[in-house]
């Protein structure tokens, strides 16, 4: 299959520095491929060690919080950790672990062969990961962002000179962030360009998985959230060290501009990280509840209700910094409508579940906590729409418990179902169910142990980004559950871990279709091969698979069909573009780049440059695919 970006002239050269790598196992394979399966993988892998790296810095965090007049760490360090904590979360995890499963499913969703632009996918994943080794290698230099995840000017936009943040930890974050900000770029365009002309025949959009949707309405919003987000990383770069303007309160700016722009991404962004949990709950919870999705419209409906409302909801952020009565008012009625169609998709959950044949398998467990705990997260939300509410609320823990219930109780809990439901197809065996529960429950009680009593020590007083409190306030027996908590969520994380090495060597036999699964990846073989299907299926109604396994008798009762078996060879040969080096070779100049950026080292930012532009061209002029005896 050749893709736009995979173009070339057929005098292309083929031997030399620009032959192309042919090897498609190995782990050099893993450096040039760009098959679509294998980059989920990569993403996925890369985005939990980040979520074991976030952990231990959370684990510090409540070390340090555990009691009064903490000691762990100077206010420097716990700086550090908080800032990289909540980076890591929402950039290096949250983000790539939805491209991830993006990746690897869509395709094999809608019947497609591949994604519309494989090498440009390839050129996403080593922008994240090189994205997050520049950012960390901050730490070499003593010089880890300490400005929040959120990066308020102009505490981070002061040159430096003034000392307002001295060291060049802004600089990282900045520049790194923008950096990370291309990859999600390319990723969306890909996504949307993939949906929108890449689906097997017969698939109409209406007729595509719930998860599709999701991922497909993320695209579009991770397209239009970044640029103003990088607008912003760029103007505090800008004030910091070449000392513009932009955010100088003396010079007659508005400080308050960059919040605008921060939060104009930051609530997509919020609904970046949700939407793909909520697309893998619609999948798992018909599958195990052995029914249809309930109102499989409406649900793809208050997915895009969301995308469109999250847009009007940036200011509930900046109740706080005297926006006046009128946009405080227009602010506070869009955050109370956008739960409508939140709770219209619980509603809908929930009537996929009653009166179904349900089983508690490990994903339906997680998926299920997912529900609860979002809802709950949810509420609190909605309290905060209310103006002088949120007011009282917006420095204290009640806020960190309120996104910790959305992001971790939703998001986390989601990926996890995730990844119990699609192991087998992804690996060709199963995950242990019995770990997997333990691992469930355990992230359950260690999720409202710790975030739990956040909501009662915020109530309280306590407040948020502080890194010591003193004595006879009251918060500290909170602070010691919220820590114990810390600790039984590392160890369910833990017990994951030892069940993806236990089942892997264990390996027990998924086959294609373990669960009974509705859709189209679980007619292929697991896992799928390099090509996907051997022949593009037809599609002739919404969860086709399903109807093309059962059918009801005259009583309602679902009666087995005899589904024929896929042809065991395709017919005739099928392309794939071949593998490539060039994606991370160009990938690599951006860090180079930004280290000449940071330490305004510009002999370093020419090298930079230099191996952009020699991953660019190698990549235009190269064949796009091996000689046919390959």
């Amino acid at each position: 299959m050749t893709t736009a970006d995979d173009a070339v002239s057929p005098a292309a050269v083929t031997s030399g520095l620009f032959a192309r790598p042919t090897k498609t196992t190995g782990w050099k394979s893993w450096l040039t491929t760009i098959d679509h399966k294998k980059i989920a993988i990569l993403y996925g892998s890369t985005a939990l060690v980040f979520f074991v790296i976030a952990g231990l810095e959370a684990l510090l965090i409540r070390w340090q919080l555990m009691g009064p007049d903490g000691t762990v760490m100077s206010a420097k360090v716990y700086n550090q950790m908080f800032t990289m904590h909540g980076t890591t979360m929402v950039f290096l995890v949250g983000m790539p672990m939805a491209v991830a499963f993006g990746n690897y499913f869509l395709p094999l969703m809608i019947g497609a062969r591949d994604v519309a632009f494989p090498r440009i996918n390839m050129l996403g994943y080593w922008i994240f990961l090189f994205g997050g080794i520049f950012m960390y290698s901050s730490f070499l230099w003593s010089s880890a962002p300490d400005g929040g995840w959120f990066g308020y000017a102009p505490l981070t936009s002061q040159p430096i000179a003034l000392g307002a943040l001295p060291g060049h930890g802004p600089d990282f974050w900045t520049v790194g962030l923008i950096f990370m900000g291309i990859g999600s770029v390319t990723s969306a365009l890909n996504f949307i360009v993939t949906v929108l002309n890449m689906r097997a025949p017969g698939m109409t959009l209406l007729r595509m998985p719930v998860f599709v949707w999701m991922i497909f309405i993320i695209a579009f919003l991770t397209l239009f959230a970044m640029p103003p987000v990088t607008a912003a990383l760029i103007q505090v770069y800008m004030d910091r060290n070449f000392g513009t303007n932009f955010f100088n309160s003396a010079q007659g700016a508005d400080p308050l501009l960059y919040q605008h722009l921060f939060w104009l991404f930051g609530h997509p962004e919020v609904y970046i990280l949700i939407l793909p949990g909520m697309g893998i709950v619609s999948e798992i919870l018909p599958v195990f509840s052995r029914k249809p999705l309930f109102g499989y419209r409406v649900v793809i409906f208050s997915g895009i209700a969301i995308g469109f409302v999250g847009w009007g909801v940036w200011a509930h952020h900046m109740y706080a910094t005297g926006l006046g009565p009128a946009a405080l008012t227009g602010f506070g009625v869009a955050t109370m409508a956008i739960g409508v169609p939140t709770g219209v998709k619980i509603f809908n959950w929930l009537g996929t579940v009653w009166g179904g044949a349900v089983r508690l398998t490990t994903a339906m467990l997680f998926s299920l906590g997912f529900i609860a705990m979002f809802t709950l997260g949810g509420l609190s939300g909605v309290m905060h729409s209310i103006v002088p509410s949120n007011a009282q609320q917006t420095d204290t823990y009640f806020i960190v418990a309120h996104f910790h219930y959305v992001l971790f109780g939703g998001l986390i809990f989601a990926f996890f179902g995730g990844f119990y439901y699609w192991w087998p197809k992804m690996f060709g065996h199963m995950l242990g169910e019995k770990l997997g529960k333990i691992n469930f429950w355990l992230m359950l009680i260690g999720f409202n142990l710790t975030f739990g009593p956040m909501h009662l020590v915020g109530l309280r007083g306590m407040p948020r980004r502080t890194y010591t409190y003193g004595k006879g306030y009251g918060w500290e027996a909170l602070n010691q559950l919220e820590s114990l908590g810390a600790v039984v969520i590392a160890v369910s994380v833990l017990l994951f871990v030892i069940n993806i090495a236990v089942s892997a060597k264990k390996r027990v036999p998924a086959g294609n279709d373990p669960w009974d699964g509705r859709t189209l990846e679980w007619t292929i073989t697991s896992p799928p091969p390099e090509h996907n299907f051997d022949v593009i299926p037809e599609v002739h109604d919404f969860d086709d698979f399903w109807h093309k396994k059962y059918t009801e008798d005259e009583d309602g009762r679902l009666v087995k069909l005899t589904v024929p078996e896929a042809p065991s060879k395709p017919h005739g040969h099928i392309h794939m573009p071949s593998p490539s080096y060039w994606p991370c070779v160009l990938a690599l100049g951006l860090p180079i780049m930004g280290y000449g950026f940071v330490f305004k080292a510009w002999w370093i930012l020419g090298v930079g440059v230099a191996v952009l532009m020699v991953g660019m061209t190698a990549w235009a002029i190269e064949p796009h695919t091996a000689e046919e005896n390959h």
